[in-house]
Formats: structure tokens, C-alpha cells, sequence
């Protein structure tokens, strides 16, 4: 972290903040693309486009609150991210029923989703505090967002996904 700035105030704290989950944005949206193709569900799969859109729009909003900050976007790891990720992938490898797999692609969805809520309700929170109003209703779109996937996500898991995954059809193979 040698050229990671030192965090003195609160508006070093957002910018610290947004330079990270700018970076878990881009990474997750690699990560969707990936989870898409591998939902059976058209209805899941739907849900997941629009998320992959809400992710672009978002990493592009980005972009322009760290073009109106005057800053470049550090490159910040994000670990959390990184290991929502890796445990989600890991947990898929498992999956050998595609309703099964569905909801095993539902569910990590929804806690990366949760994460990413409080990610840009704090920093909403925190550009109000600073009376950074345009940074604000990024932020705070981009949380209203992530509320709207995760509403979809759980009437979807309710009503069809992890119904289906509870008797998955199995089909033997003689």
C-alpha cells in the first residue's frame, strides 16, 4: 500500500472505500458473466443480465465520481470480494443438479448482493455528511439497485428456484 494515501478524513475514508468496491464491481462483473452461463433457470438468468447491467452502469458511475474528484481510481484490492467470490465458486463446483446449481447461484448472488448494499449505503451516508450531493445519488442509486436485485432474487428463491432444488428430478443412468 505504499501509494495508497494516508486516511486523515472523512472524505479520504469515501474515496479509500469507493477505490475498493470500484474494484469489486469489475471483478464481480467478470464473475456474472461466468454464473450466467452456467444458471439453467430463464428466469434466473434474466435476473442475472440485469444485475450484469446494474454492475456496468455502476463501474461507469464510478468513473466519473473519481473524474469529478480529480483523482485516479486506485487499484484496491478488495479481499472481501475476492473471497465472496472464491467461496461461491468453490461452492458451485460442487453442484451437479442444475436446480440445485440455481440456487446455489442464487443464494451467493444475494450475499455478495447484501455486502454491496451496505458498501454504497455508507458511502450514500457519507457523501450526505460531506455535502457531496452528486456523489450522493450515485451512491445511493447504485444501493437502490442492489435492493432491487436482491427483492427479484428472493421472490425468484421463493417461488421457483428453491422450490425446484428441493426435489430436483433426477434422471438415472442406466
Amino acid at each position: 500500500m505504499e501509494n495508497t494515501p494516508s486516511i486523515a478524513t472523512l472524505h479520504h475514508l469515501l474515496d479509500f472505500d469507493a477505490s475498493k468496491f470500484t474494484n469489486a464491481e469489475i471483478r464481480l462483473k467478470t464473475s456474472l458473466g461466468e454464473w450466467l452461463m452456467k444458471a439453467d433457470s430463464v428466469k434466473l438468468k434474466m435476473v442475472l443480465q440485469k444485475y450484469l447491467d446494474f454492475v456496468d452502469q455502476h463501474v461507469k458511475k464510478m468513473e466519473k465520481f473519481f473524474e469529478d474528484e480529480q483523482m485516479s481510481s486506485l487499484s484496491l484490492n478488495n479481499p472481501v470480494m475476492q473471497a465472496l467470490i472464491e467461496d461461491a465458486d468453490e461452492k458451485l463446483s460442487y453442484c451437479t443438479d442444475a436446480e440445485v446449481k440455481d440456487a446455489c447461484i442464487l443464494a451467493f448472488i444475494q450475499v455478495i448482493n447484501h455486502y454491496k448494499i451496505s458498501l454504497y449505503g455508507t458511502a450514500t451516508a457519507y457523501a450526505n455528511m460531506l455535502d457531496m450531493e452528486r456523489a450522493a445519488v450515485v451512491f445511493h442509486e447504485a444501493e437502490i439497485n442492489e435492493k432491487q436485485i436482491d427483492d427479484r432474487l428472493s421472490q425468484l428463491a421463493e417461488y421457483e428456484i428453491n422450490r425446484k432444488a428441493k426435489a430436483p428430478i433426477k434422471i438415472d443412468q442406466v
